[in-house]
């Protein structure tokens, strides 16, 4: 804190001094407590030198007299003499650890000598005891901001009480301050507006105006174009995705005699632009192209459009930061330049910062898709439908996010014309990302297990006996990333991406490998 904002709060120190260090009921009174009660009265009266004359008498006949050195170091902190009150408040605190106020006070003076960390334990102690005391709500969540903890200084300037306009309205601005530095600026910029209206003559109002001007600024100038583009080489060891050969089927054994590895090059382009930025609203559209081209396998060639629009808000729960959202996106897949699939999908999502290491995100997603097959097929086939899937994904985040593990769970109903498709769904979800400290190299693994149990007999297989069993499938997923960011936007990737599919019908049973190195550039 700086000089000039610990005299503006200081007024609020005679205050809370007065919630008296009490001594036992029933204890007699002694010369000195008469001098205690004496500079009490004058202290009161904002006579200080006299109130230090009493409490001086009043230790030269008991040195320990606890209620002498407590008030002694209020009177000395009221005269910005923290060096010299630190000295007696200690002195109480050490006869008395277990007394609120004077472990406040004691606190107070290591904030004014700027020995913050000395300070925190003391007053945390406090306000974990006694969140109501006065003023108690602001230091903590002042140190809280201090150490960087800035949702833990939100939840304490939330619970605090004062009757000090002057820590009140601090309680405001150092309010502003924590919730721009969590990223929410129109949150921030409500908040020192009320610091404003609590004081507007007071001498935080100028860099208050300043600073709710920031925020606003800072609000219209973020970056409202976004690119991401990425282009790279790959090898795919089962394009086809062919029977795993250990499978002894007749049909599984004619599959396997196709060619089934590829090399190829691919090509993304996302587009974003963010038309809204109002308060805590915003809304962007974007347009995402992606397309492969297998050189030993053409006619599995991918080309796909995605089209989304996106509204999200952004408010406080409690002190965790809360972002909402909804979004309806529209994708058009080619397969070998043909028409293979409409899809449109509608989701709401909400992410909780809970902390400045816990994050969760929860969405519920509605797809409608629509299939163009190139060749006829049985109607048990048919993958037009509609999938629903609801899930949730915690993250741990260490080092400001540069390391980080996550854990996620989905369940997913898919209900297609064809009966065969038809299922019900159990997703699980692990990676961990990693930050070397050589050239801010990222290594991230993601893990993907899903369970599909499919709701009705499968009408052609297995071969010896179609219609006797529902299909029931456990797909793994692996995928590792070492990621090498270079000058001017550029990041080198190389990507391994296995996929493991086993089914108890043989023919949907398969492994498949594929191997990326791509060169990507964001704006």
């Amino acid at each position: 804190m700086t000089r000039g904002a610990t005299r503006l709060a200081g007024a609020a120190l005679l205050a809370v001094a007065l919630l008296a260090v009490t001594r036992p009921a029933g204890a007699q009174l002694t010369e000195a407590d008469v001098f205690v009660a004496e500079g009490i009265l004058a202290l009161q009266d904002r006579k200080y030198e006299e109130a230090l004359a009493h409490f001086r008498r009043a230790l030269e006949r008991e040195p320990d007299h606890v209620e002498a050195l407590y008030y002694s170091g209020v009177a000395l902190l009221a005269q910005d003499r923290p060096a010299e009150a630190l000295a007696v408040l200690q002195r109480a605190h050490d006869r008395a650890p277990t007394e609120v106020s004077v472990a406040f006070q004691l606190g107070l003076a290591h904030i004014a000598l700027g020995q913050l960390d000395r300070a925190r334990p003391l007053l945390e102690d406090v306000f974990a005891r006694e969140p109501g005391l006065e003023s108690a709500g602001y230091y903590v969540g002042y140190l809280r901001y201090r150490a960087g903890d800035h949702q833990g200084a939100l939840r304490a300037f939330r619970a605090g009480r004062t009757a000090d306009p002057n820590i009140a309205q601090l309680t405001r601005f150092y309010s502003g301050l924590a919730l721009a530095a969590l990223g929410l600026p129109a949150q921030a910029a409500s908040e020192v507006e009320q610091a404003l209206k609590l004081q507007p003559a007071s001498p935080l109002t100028g860099p208050a105006e300043r600073l709710r001007e920031s925020f606003a600024q800072s609000r219209v100038a973020e970056r409202r174009v976004h690119v991401d583009a990425r282009t790279g080489v790959f090898f795919d060891d089962n394009a086809t995705t062919r029977p795993d050969p250990k499978a002894g089927d007749d049909t599984v054994h004619s599959l396997r005699q196709a060619r089934h590895e590829t090399t190829g090059e691919l090509f993304s382009l996302r587009l974003e632009y963010d038309w809204l930025k109002r308060g805590p609203w915003s809304s962007s559209v974007g347009y995402t192209f992606f397309t492969t081209y297998n050189n030993e396998l053409p006619s599995f060639n991918v080309m796909d459009h995605l089209a989304t629009v996106t509204v999200t808000r952004q408010a406080l729960l409690g002190a965790m930061p809360l972002i909402a959202g909804g979004q309806y996106a529209f994708e058009y897949l080619l397969l070998d330049d043909d028409e293979l699939l409409r899809r449109h999908a509608v989701s709401v999502f909400g992410t909780l910062v809970e902390s400045a290491r816990h994050l969760t995100s929860g969405i519920l997603k509605v797809e409608l898709k629509e299939y163009s097959e190139v060749q006829p097929i049985a109607r048990e086939e048919f993958q037009d439908g509609r999938n629903v899937m609801a899930g949730l994904l915690h993250l741990v985040r260490f080092s400001e996010d540069r390391h980080f593990v996550k854990l996620g769970y989905q369940f997913d109903v898919e209900d297609t014309e064809g009966r065969n498709l038809t299922y019900r769904g159990h997703r699980f979800l692990a990676g961990a990302q990693y930050t070397l400290p050589w050239w801010s190299v990222r290594l991230t693994y993601d893990f993907g297990l899903h369970f599909r149990d499919y709701q009705n007999t499968h009408t052609f297989f297995p071969e010896d006996a179609p219609e006797t069993r529902e299909r029931s499938d456990h797909e793994y997923s692996h995928v590792l990333r070492a990621e090498l960011p270079l000058p001017g936007r550029l990041t080198l990737s190389a990507d391994y991406q296995a996929t493991i599919l086993k089914s108890n019908l043989a023919p949907f049973t398969y492994r498949r490998n594929v191997y990326t190195l791509s060169l990507s550039w964001v704006y």
